[in-house]
């Protein structure tokens, strides 16, 4: 009879070839999964190097088209010349100094001590002494002289802070700009994470798998039992 020899609860061996055909189906699916992964992981990699390269394109068509010196965050070039050089920045740093002196109390407090004393002095020093009688026109033209040169160089202080403020303007826009990107990157990282987690092999579905894989081979021994006794229990009980 074919079959009794078997021991029971061991599966034929003529269904070998078809579990070792659903195990390469299976492997085959894995596989096939593992390129599909490595092929989203060069693709998110090629698109990475693309944007640093346009970044960094960004950057040097920025550096080629300004000329030197024309911003304040950037370092003066030192060149070599027979004729003594002049730094546009020293003037502008020197009415800045003052433009800042002018603005204390300590200028006023020594400006008020000024006047007074000469006022005091040229009107009850000897005659002989006084350089300055009443009605003081000297102090008058000294008094306008500073008040003439402290208006540009107070204008000219603000200038500058004006173009501190739009170096420090752009590079705050550039940092938003690159925490967005950064922000963006790490989204899109996330979701591909997310969708590689879910394409992963997880142990549920590998139990489903497996159970399946085992109700086919029970339905393929029960069709097997069928086709070698097809007279039912009566073959059986011999």
């Amino acid at each position: 009879m074919p079959g009794a020899d078997e021991p029971p609860g061991r599966p034929p061996e003529r269904h070998e070839p078809l579990r070792e055909q659903v195990r390469e189906q299976l492997r085959e699916r894995l596989r096939e999964r593992a390129r599909e992964r490595e092929e989203r992981d060069r693709e998110r990699e090629r698109e990475r190097e693309r944007e640093r390269a346009k970044a960094a394109a960004k950057v040097a068509a920025e550096r080629a088209h300004v000329p030197p010196r024309a911003r304040l965050d950037m370092p003066l070039v030192r060149r070599r010349a027979w004729l003594p050089e002049y730094d546009p920045e020293a003037f502008g740093r020197t009415s800045e100094r003052i433009a800042r002196f002018l603005g204390t109390g300590r200028f006023i407090v020594w400006m008020t001590v000024v006047i007074v004393l000469w006022v005091v002095w040229n009107s009850s020093a000897p005659d002989h002494l006084r350089f300055d009688r009443y009605p003081f026109i000297f102090l008058t033209l000294m008094l306008s002289l500073q008040a003439s040169y402290a208006a540009p160089l107070i204008l000219l202080a603000q200038n500058r802070q004006d173009d501190r403020d739009r170096v420090n303007l752009e590079q705050d826009r550039k940092q938003n700009e690159r925490s967005i990107a950064d922000t963006e990157y790490l989204t899109r990282e996330i979701a591909g994470l997310r969708m590689g987690l879910g394409e992963v092999a997880t142990r549920d579905w590998m139990r489903s798998e497996l159970e399946d894989l085992v109700r086919e081979l029970r339905m393929l021994q029960a069709l097997e039992e069928q086709a070698v006794f097809p007279g039912g229990s009566e073959e059986g009980d011999r």
